[in-house]
């Protein structure tokens, strides 16, 4: 049985790496870096707009069942985030805090509006956290880059991430527009995913390793690499040749064009 983060462990984590985040921005001699991986952005956006996606998943979390999220006035501001380092820092550490509370008070099983309501991930409150987690985690991967210090995802966040992706971000009842087909994840940490390609959608399920006397069913494609090099590819952080690829390589390029919400 594959583990997935407990979500006593979702909120440790998003301390920590939240707090990883605020070094970085720390560190950095200015707020007007250029962010490599999003290059319309600097470092000052960088931080406003993941302080900002923390406020509003934080509203989202405190109404509880809805239709749609909260209104703007919920958890946007007036003002957006200040300019200066010091005030910009306690702005981001205010954001975090909210949102480890409204968490932690909510617990893991509250009902809340998602937009991710046709995939195999639950519309909970914890479902939240772990989002929240993931996209901080790969957020302070930028901003490391930004000021020339990028670490991998610590090997928990990063197992824990990729799972997210396939169950959360990839599974959906939106049909797949080309042929169907078997796409499997190989973490060299020892965990692995299948997702399957069709008109009904795609769906994700965990894989044991075979055993090595096993003959395995052969996917159409399949992807290996570290846990974190698997979500740094899926969030187009790093090329997809960092990863070790075999059968038809065609499928990756189709499923990093596809938009399902279109």
């Amino acid at each position: 049985m594959q583990k997935t983060l407990t979500f006593s462990e979702q909120l440790r984590l998003i301390d920590e790496r939240s707090n990883a985040f605020r070094v970085a921005v720390a560190a950095a001699p200015s707020l007007d870096m250029q962010v490599p991986t999003h290059p319309e952005r600097t470092l000052f956006d960088l931080v406003q707009h993941v302080g900002m996606g923390r406020r509003k998943a934080t509203a989202v979390v405190a109404a509880g069942p809805a239709d749609g999220p909260p209104e703007k006035s919920a958890w946007e501001g007036s003002t957006g985030a200040p300019r200066e380092r010091d005030a910009l820092l306690a702005w981001w550490t205010e954001s975090i805090e909210q949102l480890a509370s409204t968490l932690r008070e909510a617990g893991p099983d509250r009902d809340c509006w998602t937009w991710w309501g046709d995939s195999q991930s639950p519309q909970t409150s914890g479902a939240w956290a772990r989002r929240q987690l993931h996209e901080i985690a790969v957020h302070t991967y930028d901003a490391q880059l930004t000021v020339g210090v990028p670490q991998p995802l610590p090997d928990e966040v990063a197992l824990d991430g990729f799972d997210d992706c396939q169950f959360t971000l990839c599974s959906t009842t939106v049909a797949w527009p080309h042929e169907p087909a078997v796409v499997d994840y190989h973490a060299t940490e020892g965990r692995s995913w299948r997702l399957w390609l069709s008109h009904d959608g795609a769906r994700a399920a965990r894989l044991p390793r075979p055993a090595a006397d096993e003959d395995p069913d052969t996917p159409d494609a399949s992807a290996e690499g570290t846990a974190s090099d698997l979500v740094l590819v899926f969030y187009n952080r790093i090329p997809l040749d960092s990863l070790k690829l075999e059968g038809d390589r065609h499928i990756f390029d189709q499923l990093i064009a596809w938009d399902p919400s279109v």
